[in-house]
């Protein structure tokens, strides 16, 4: 997509493209707030303001990281295109959430992030990762760093269900143990089943959270997670229904390496009551 950078800005003149509350609001990231002049994002040790307007305004202590976040040297007139000669369905969801954008997130943070999302409300979500920055990130003046795994391995079980984590403290506290003894980045490399795999075997990760973190944090475009929505969509105007597992197969087998893409549209449609 067309964009310009000037000093410490990213500067968006065709907002058809790239809409802040579709990229924000389609389930993918959780470390964000609404403020008074936008929207201010956190990943990992950075941070970006979102400034709406005419123009997107994206000011940001990291340009080239955030260019690379938000995806924008991808084309998505053209995947919405390819989406469209799919499944007729598609029309309505990607008119609604046109501006969406599949963001290329931190791994561990993607990772432990969804590990906290697991059965959870997006409010809670938030409540616990900020303060999970709060208690072991590192402190950046405007905000807190997501905490490393160096940073997170120092918490007990009970400091972490101190921040509202519950039973998924244990889940946190052995992940990271896990992920230690990993070289988690380079998993990168893996075919889409393998790294499924990887991600199963830690504490905490099922087959739709390992989906997720493959998606917004591998780059992996061929998976498809389910959840409640999704199957609503797929029972209603795809085929008869199935378990998850097969709904999943066969979603994937129908969009291939565009499926990460219509999950998004399909899910951000639905979840929001655009039902077409």
């Amino acid at each position: 997509m067309d964009y310009k950078i000037i000093d410490d800005k990213i500067i968006i003149t065709k907002t058809s493209e790239f809409c802040p509350q579709h990229i924000l609001d389609c389930g993918q990231i959780f470390s964000y707030l609404k403020t008074n002049y936008g929207y201010l994002v956190l990943s990992a040790n950075k941070c970006a303001k979102i400034y709406e307007g005419n123009e997107i305004i994206i000011q940001t202590n990291d340009v080239n990281y955030f260019v690379n976040f938000f995806d924008l040297s991808n084309s998505y007139t053209q995947i919405k295109n390819d989406l469209l000669k799919k499944h007729s369905y598609l029309k309505n969801a990607i008119n609604f959430g046109g501006g969406i954008r599949i963001l290329n997130q931190d791994i561990f943070e993607t990772i432990i992030s969804f590990i906290v999302s697991a059965n959870n409300n997006i409010k809670r979500i938030q409540k616990i990762l900020f303060a999970m920055r709060k208690n072991y990130g590192t402190n950046m003046g405007e905000f807190y760093a997501f905490p490393t795994l160096n940073q997170l391995k120092n918490a007990s079980i009970q400091q972490l269900k101190s921040i509202g984590l519950g039973y998924r403290a244990e889940y946190i506290y052995n992940a990271v143990r896990q992920l230690e003894k990993e070289d988690y980045v380079s998993w990168k490399n893996l075919s889409t089943l393998d790294l499924s795999k990887k991600l199963i075997s830690l504490y905490g990760v099922g087959p739709k959270v390992a989906d997720c973190i493959m998606l917004f944090a591998y780059g992996k475009k061929d998976v498809f997670p389910v959840d409640t929505w999704i199957e609503k969509v797929y029972c209603t105007y795809f085929e008869e229904c199935h378990n998850r597992k097969k709904i999943r197969q066969n979603l994937t087998n129908k969009f291939k390496n565009l499926s990460g893409y219509a999950q998004q549209y399909l899910f951000y449609s639905q979840r929001s009551g655009d039902v077409g």
